[in-house]
């Protein structure tokens, strides 16, 4: 559960945007999308190693 501390003096616009960040930064919308479904471990770990290549090709490319 996320709370806000508010003062009276703040606009509830400012209020939802601290909201908004803590919700954000608490990655809870990222935590559900990963537990819809199950992966296996040796998924993630090939899924990693795939992205990490993709972006040392984009660096190279980028440099050179």
């Amino acid at each position: 559960m996320l709370i806000v501390d508010t003062r009276e003096a703040e606009s509830l616009d400012k209020a939802l945007k601290k909201y908004k960040k803590k919700y954000e930064k608490a990655g809870i919308l990222r935590e559900l999308r990963n537990r819809q479904a199950y992966v296996k471990k040796s998924v993630k770990r090939r899924n990693t190693i795939l992205r990490a290549a993709f972006l040392e090709r984009l660096r190279r490319e980028a440099e050179g």
